[in-house]
């Protein structure tokens, strides 16, 4: 056996030289933050304690918001549609009160705003599309929440951030006022102020021709001071990226976080849904039977029309096809005997017994009828959402998941133009948007192509709150949304209800 070692002792001198990267570990200051503005620029990480079920749901709550802002650019809205469209958004998701109100919800809102950009920081520094697509939303994010504080917030929060722009002294501005007029187009008032600041920090209002140029300086009117802030939150922001990045390596140690931080990341190709029946079923106006879904399939998004149209042409349907088609029918309200029908009437090629052998089980299943007390007690699996169907590799010969994100160009092309989508502009967006990797955009896109008309009739008059369009995010709340703006006539004037829609209205 080996002798022990004698254990090794500091002396006190060499015990105070630290290594600089634990330097700052050598003290604990876990500790809570105050948040003395709405506005923060993220600068420091959070500091104090959160359970782990807050850090994924705030982390979720903000991924909808930001998934929400950039289905406004790509829909090409205004800044004051965008504004109008998100602030219901904001409120129900990240609502952050200004000083100026009675909330007493001001510090932990701001603290669930904190946390929640540097829970997404994290989860989507991996790689630099990643990067440029957060920095890109969260910086539009900013600026319209910017936008809507109120002035005097504004103002001090400003003067908070010591910025690195400097005053244009009286005796400078009245040297250059004649320049100063000239390339900003500011003619009225003279008494208002001016900032200097290097021209690199404000490219955007170089050029827009916002700004005057002279020996490496911009000259800025303070009419142009948000677009400063922004651009130095969007700077700063880029930078901390990179640092997360190099970081990010050491976060796959804690077997806590990084599921949860790789379920993020995976969700910025689609908000993650939880399946909300009231938003998907239709049972509460229309009892659904098996014969109705021939008629009905004309409301289903692409990823369902695709599974009917090829359990029409071949009468069977492979596994994983079968449960994702088999939950969405259990969604929209086709209760569990009339699924058996319907599946036994599509299986028209075999016989009872193989049916009865190798099928029934699974759709009993499915519906929570069999498979053990767990399955009993919730009431079996619940249907997928985009993004399931997005992230979920179908294998070769396999025709389940999203036909956006797994069907080569020729044929997505080509299912839409069979499904009725036929202008040029629409399919072209929808190739552009696939390309980008955007494909719930895609796929919302083509719902208000094929919707456009309903959707105008219900804006104009105010006939659904904002929250009934939000962008989609479940192939049933797809389904429930076709189908209550196809049938808007209809139940208007009383003709669908609890004992089901009249024959023409099936379709």
């Amino acid at each position: 056996m080996l002798a022990a070692r004698p254990i090794a002792r500091l002396d006190n001198k060499r015990r105070a030289v630290l290594d600089p990267r634990k330097r700052q570990f050598a003290k604990s200051q876990w500790q809570e933050q105050s948040y003395e503005h709405a506005m923060n620029f993220y600068n420091l990480p959070p500091t104090g304690d959160i359970a782990l079920e807050q850090f994924e749901e705030w982390g979720i709550a903000r991924l909808k918001v930001l998934a929400e802002l950039e289905s406004c650019q790509f829909r090409n809205r205004t800044a004051e549609e965008t504004s109008t469209y998100m602030k219901p958004i904001l409120d129900k998701y990240l609502r952050l009160d200004q000083n100026s109100s009675r909330s007493t919800e001001h510090e932990l809102q701001r603290k669930r705003d904190h946390y929640s950009h540097w829970t997404l920081r994290l989860a989507f520094s991996a790689t630099e599309e990643l990067r440029k697509r957060f920095a890109r939303l969260e910086t539009q994010l900013f600026r319209l929440r910017l936008n809507q504080n109120d002035a005097r917030e504004r103002r001090e929060f400003i003067q908070s951030l010591n910025m690195s722009w400097e005053t244009v002294s009286d005796d400078e501005k009245a040297r250059l006022l004649d320049e100063l007029k000239s390339a900003t187009g500011v003619y009225k008032n003279e008494e208002e102020s001016w900032f200097k600041v290097d021209w690199e920090n404000v490219p955007e209002l170089v050029e827009q021709r916002k700004v005057l140029l002279k020996m490496g300086k911009a000259f800025v009117h303070m009419r142009e001071q948000t677009s400063m802030v922004v651009g130095e939150f969007s700077r700063q922001l880029e930078a901390g990226l990179e640092l997360a990045a190099r970081a990010l390596p050491r976060m796959d140690e804690d077997n806590r976080l990084s599921p949860i931080l790789t379920h993020l990341s995976k969700s910025f190709a689609s908000p993650d849904s939880q399946y909300n029946a009231d938003a998907s079923s239709i049972s509460d106006t229309t009892v659904i039977t098996a014969n109705m879904i021939d008629a009905l399939a004309s409301h289903f998004p692409l990823c369902m029309q695709s599974l009917h149209r090829e359990l029409r042409k071949n009468s069977h349907l492979k596994h994983f096809a079968r449960l994702q088609y088999t939950l969405f029918l259990k969604g929209i309200g086709l209760d569990m005997n009339e699924c058996i029908v319907f599946w036994r009437k599509s299986f028209k090629l075999m016989t009872d017994d193989k049916f009865k052998k190798e099928y029934l089980y699974n759709i009993r299943h499915a519906y929570g009828d069999v498979g053990g007390d767990s399955n009993r007690r919730g009431r079996g699996y619940t249907p997928y959402s985009c993004q399931k169907l997005i992230t979920d590799v179908p294998s070769s010969g396999q025709s389940h998941g999203c036909p956006y994100r797994w069907f080569s160009p020729d044929n997505l092309m080509g299912l839409l133009q069979a499904t009725g989508v036929s202008d040029r502009e629409v399919l072209k967006s929808v190739k552009e948007d696939v390309t980008k990797t955007r494909y719930h955009i895609a796929c919302n896109r083509v719902f208000e192509y094929q919707h456009r008309n309903e959707i105008k009739k219900v804006k104009d008059n105010s006939l659904w709150p904002q929250s009934e369009l939000d962008t989609i995010t479940h192939p049933n709340t797809y389904f429930k949304r076709s189908f209550l703006l196809k049938n808007l006539n209809k139940f208007q004037n009383g003709d669908i209800g609890v004992d089901g829609p009249s024959q023409d209205s099936q379709g």
